[in-house]
């Protein structure tokens, strides 16, 4: 008898625990069972739910997630700009992770009112990185593969700061665009990785998140070293200041860029991004000792 009355107690359960986890706009994300069919709306959440070990529960994600390799097969639902709504709900997602500040917060307003669940993606600091995958990873049922993502760019980081700690102070320029000619303030990650290097943003104060500058305010602060957004596709950002022989960074030849896959985007590749900046100050340094 005490047998049947245990079993019909164990019956009685729910075969998950809900699911509770605060997001990036800090919003309370509540799921009745781990998702299984997620939609990423940004490529850095892409990276993001991959490294938390949720690739494959995958069902789209937005244009330029090109990483992981895996990604690129992802049937493709727009981009931040603009989302086929009709695609996102005949793939019948039930969590889709979103850019805080980058997707279109009407056609998410029409997503919210289906009633699917929205987790607000934004790390705004290297250090948000880890809490961004477990947290997904207790969405996702995923918990295990997020833990160890999380502890191995928790690694990274701090041997960046113990490297890095106390390093001589270096101006930087980051240009993420040529034309027209834009860069990041310090709210930024890509400015936390800036500072983690030992670097001063010489527009890191400007208001806007991604202000235009021109040439003309670039030789004023005078930086000691120009890093640009580059890919294999734009391999000459940097020649314009090569005409500027005043230029601290053109007079020294500091001139340098970096994966703009890497340092712009809030995924778990930036750490990877943040070494590589970081040897680039390290050269500006020497390039300053007479």
């Amino acid at each position: 008898m005490k047998i049947l009355l245990l079993l019909a107690g164990l019956l009685a359960l729910p075969a998950h625990a809900a699911i509770s986890v605060t997001d990036d706009a800090g919003h309370t994300v509540t799921l009745a069972r781990p998702a299984q069919r997620v939609i990423s709306l940004a490529p850095h959440a892409t990276e993001l739910i991959y490294a938390a070990g949720g690739g494959a529960r995958m069902v789209g994600a937005v244009s330029y997630s090109d990483y992981p390799p895996a990604a690129l097969k992802l049937p493709r639902i727009g981009d931040n700009r603009q989302l086929d709504l009709e695609r996102i709900i005949a793939l019948k997602p039930d969590l889709l992770v979103v850019w805080l500040h980058g997707n279109a917060e009407r056609q998410l307003a029409q997503l919210k009112k289906l009633g699917i669940p929205l987790f607000y993606s934004e790390p705004k600091k290297l250090a948000d990185l880890p809490g961004s995958i477990t947290r997904l990873g207790s969405l996702l049922g995923s918990e295990a593969a997020a833990k160890s993502a999380a502890q191995t760019y928790q690694q990274k980081l701090e041997m960046l700061t113990r490297r890095y700690s106390g390093k001589k102070p270096v101006r930087v320029f980051y240009q993420v665009w040529q034309k027209p000619l834009y860069t990041l303030n310090d709210s930024h990650i890509a400015s936390d990785a800036i500072r983690l290097c030992g670097g001063v943003n010489v527009f890191g104060q400007l208001p806007i998140t991604a202000p235009t500058v021109n040439a003309e305010a670039v030789l004023a602060a005078n930086p000691d070293v120009i890093i640009a957004g580059s890919d294999d596709r734009r391999s000459t950002e940097l020649d314009m200041w090569k005409r500027y022989p005043t230029l601290n960074a053109a007079r020294r030849q500091q001139l340098y860029t970096v994966d703009s896959s890497l340092l712009s985007r809030s995924g778990p590749r930036i750490i990877d991004g943040a070494a590589q900046l970081c040897a680039r100050l390290d050269q500006a340094r020497k390039a300053q000792t007479p």
